[in-house]
């Protein structure tokens, strides 16, 4: 009974769904339409944009259930593909199928191939999101797909090109890789610096006046820094040890009028050959001090030849003209004999009488300075890229490596990157000469800079850099290069290696030479023998030519003029044998004469390449041209002379060659030989030459190489 009550409850629920005419309770959307008329204007303009929003998802909704066939709760819906068909009266069946997206910039990449395939082209490398761009999928597909291939990677990531055949292959694609430009990696460029190159043909409105830079250069105990004090009004002297110079100096000054001049001093010259050596030569004007009571000494020798050899303008100061036996005539006549003649003697070089103690003269010399530097207009670029020239470098207690720099260009700045030689470093500050911290330095402005990764070279040059990434980057690879060049071995002015001295072309082949004996009269004796050695080929020249033990000047001066030091009779101090193995200088020492000068005969001849010479030998005629296993061969008969199998020989067709090279084959039948001589036949192969004719004369001939005579 109860289950038949239950039964016709159901019965009855459903017929009260079925009856219409029971009144139906108000949907949402009746209600919502009821309110909306109770409202305000401008509510109702609202709401009844709503209520036509609504109306719009209600229509959306009946197409939607327009295409599901009435029937039971298992019905099933007719798939995609067929709601696509066309029915037979040609109306498609309605579907909420939207339009297919727009291909995108990828996509675009893929074509029709003449058979019909679709093709990719991508360029390496292929990354898993651009080739599902590309096929028109999800990253997550293709990663799906990888994951079977046993590859993982993030949508991000690049995949190998095979790998992106395969998977174009199982989605109907075919891939192509499209080559890169030649040049155009994907690889990170390598960035190149450079260091600034110097400024050139700079307009005038740029250059502004400098100082002068002047260097007094002498004997030890002449009086170089003596002159210095004076002009400065200081006791610097007084405070050297010895009371000699023991390092060099730097200093600006002011003369009378106020015009700065820069003053350098210098003990022994050391560091004007190491400038020059290195193309640095930054100094105007050199102050050659002589003792009017000592005349000229050895060191003053030197300083004359590296004057000359710098090119610079040279000023005699003859100091102590106050002490007794003083006679600065006798001084201008021994500058004669070095080849320095006075105003006074007719010539062009300015001498000033001074006194260091009394100050006589030097009024006279400070005006004459001036007055020359005017005439060389010096001048430079104060906002151009910095550059110094390093005259003196040390490593001090507290502040690391230090150098002493004059401005060439530009102005040093503090914490300004820099490059010098092989070294970088920012500046963290400066000093001027009196000790005083400055931010800033001028051309020609001597001044103290703190901030090196390495203690530099004396005659090295800083560069302003970009910045400091740049600067050690370059100091990176010119450190490299350095080391490069040092396990190389690389060696110079050896005398048993003269062929690898330089000649100009057709000017006359020179030997640069440094001498040093034990006495003044060997001197004139060695240089007078060298100097009659007869060539019309070779010249001699001695750079310096002195008595005395070598020392490192001489080895700085060597190396800077790409010179040989021998040494007759003399001994060669500790220093000079470090500087030597340090800047690859040779030292060649003699007890005899003779030895000495058959040794120069010997390297003067070793400057020329030997003479070679062409002796022909033999010639033969083609008499029949025949195919072998490596192109042609001629058969011929030996007209005169011989030839040989190592011997070169040109094909003269006529009176014009027409080849010219290495004999590669001579037979006799089917024997190598060695030589062919007259009247006998045999078979000859020229090289790669293939072009033989019948009647072409093979002319067989030796090069030889003889020794040239001075």
């Amino acid at each position: 009974m109860a289950d038949q009550k239950d039964n016709t409850n159901d019965k009855k629920k459903v017929l009260d769904l079925l009856d219409d005419s029971k009144p139906k309770k108000p949907s949402r959307r009746e209600r919502q339409r009821e309110e909306a008329s109770k409202l305000t204007p401008k509510a109702k303009t609202l709401d009844t944009k709503k209520a036509e929003a609504l109306d719009i998802f209600a229509e959306e909704g009946k197409k939607k259930t327009s295409v599901i066939k009435k029937g039971t709760g298992n019905a099933k819906l007719p798939s995609i593909s067929k709601l696509n068909e066309p029915k037979d009266d040609g109306d498609f069946v309605k579907t909420n199928s939207a339009p297919a997206p727009a291909a995108s910039e990828a996509a675009q990449t893929v074509a029709d191939a003449s058979n019909g395939e679709k093709v990719i082209q991508l360029k390496p490398p292929v990354i898993v999101s651009e080739l599902a761009e590309a096929m028109d999928l999800k990253p997550f597909q293709l990663m799906a797909d990888l994951i079977k291939l046993q590859v993982f990677v993030a949508p991000h990531q690049a995949i190998e090109p095979d790998i992106a055949e395969t998977l174009c292959a199982q989605h109907g694609f075919k891939f192509e890789r499209e080559k890169r430009e030649k040049g155009a990696g994907v690889h990170k460029v390598e960035e190149v610096f450079v260091e600034p190159e110097p400024e050139e043909n700079v307009p005038e409105y740029k250059l502004e006046l400098r100082a002068p830079i002047i260097t007094f250069m002498g004997h030890v105990d002449h009086g170089k820094t003596s002159l210095l004090d004076y002009v400065r009004k200081s006791r610097i002297a007084s405070g050297e040890a010895g009371g000699i110079t023991q390092h060099i100096g730097a200093y600006g000054v002011k003369d009378d009028l106020g015009r700065p001049i820069t003053l350098l001093d210098t003990p022994g010259h050391a560091i004007f050959s190491q400038m020059r050596a290195r193309g640095a030569d930054i100094t105007d004007i050199v102050v050659l001090v002589v003792a009017a009571d000592d005349g000229i000494m050895p060191q003053t020798k030197e300083a004359i030849d590296h004057a000359k050899e710098a090119k610079k303008t040279i000023i005699v100061a003859v100091n102590k003209c106050d002490v007794q036996g003083a006679d600065p005539t006798r001084v201008r006549t021994q500058l004669m004999e070095h080849g320095l003649t006075p105003v006074d003697f007719g010539g062009d070089i300015e001498c000033v009488d001074v006194s260091a103690k009394t100050g006589d003269g030097m009024e006279d010399l400070l005006e004459l300075l001036a007055l020359q530097a005017e005439v060389l207009e010096l001048n430079a670029n104060p906002s151009a890229n910095a550059r110094a020239s390093v005259i003196e470098a040390r490593v001090q207690a507290g502040k690391g490596p230090t150098a002493t720099v004059i401005v060439q260009s530009g102005t040093l700045k503090a914490g300004m990157p820099f490059i010098c030689g092989p070294f970088n470093g920012k500046i963290k500050s400066m000093f001027d000469d009196h000790g005083k911290a400055i931010k800033a330095a001028g051309p020609a402005t001597p001044v103290e800079v703190l901030g090196f990764s390495e203690l530099p070279n004396v005659g090295d040059e800083l560069v302003e850099m970009e910045n400091e990434r740049a600067a050690k980057k370059l100091s990176s690879e010119r450190q490299g290069e350095k080391r490069n060049t040092r396990l190389g071995g690389a060696q110079k002015s050896r005398l048993t290696d003269f062929m690898s001295l330089a000649k100009g072309g057709p000017q006359k082949a020179r030997l640069q030479l440094i001498l040093k004996t034990d006495v003044q009269g060997s001197v004139g004796a060695i240089t007078g023998a060298i100097d009659d050695i007869e060539s019309k080929k070779v010249e001699t020249r001695f750079v310096h030519a002195a008595s005395g033990s070598i020392t490192e000047s001489d080895i700085l001066l060597a190396s800077s003029a790409n010179a040989t030091v021998i040494g007759f009779n003399t001994k060669v101090e500790s220093k000079a044998v470090t500087a030597a193995k340090r800047e690859g200088v040779e030292i060649k020492l003699y007890s005899i004469v003779y030895e000495l000068i058959d040794t120069v005969r010997d390297a003067m001849l070793g400057l020329l390449d030997p003479e070679t010479r062409e002796t022909i030998i033999g010639h033969a005629e083609v008499k029949q041209v025949f195919k072998v296993n490596k192109g042609m061969a001629a058969g011929c008969i030996i007209k005169d002379g011989k030839v040989t199998r190592t011997a070169h020989a040109r094909v003269l067709r006529g009176k014009t060659p027409v080849f010219d090279g290495k004999m590669s084959t001579l037979r006799r039948f089917m024997d190598e030989v060695k030589e062919v001589k007259t009247g006998i036949e045999c078979g000859i192969k020229l090289g790669a030459f293939n072009d033989y004719e019948e009647g072409d004369i093979i002319q067989c001939y030796l090069l030889e190489k003889f020794a040239q005579e001075l």
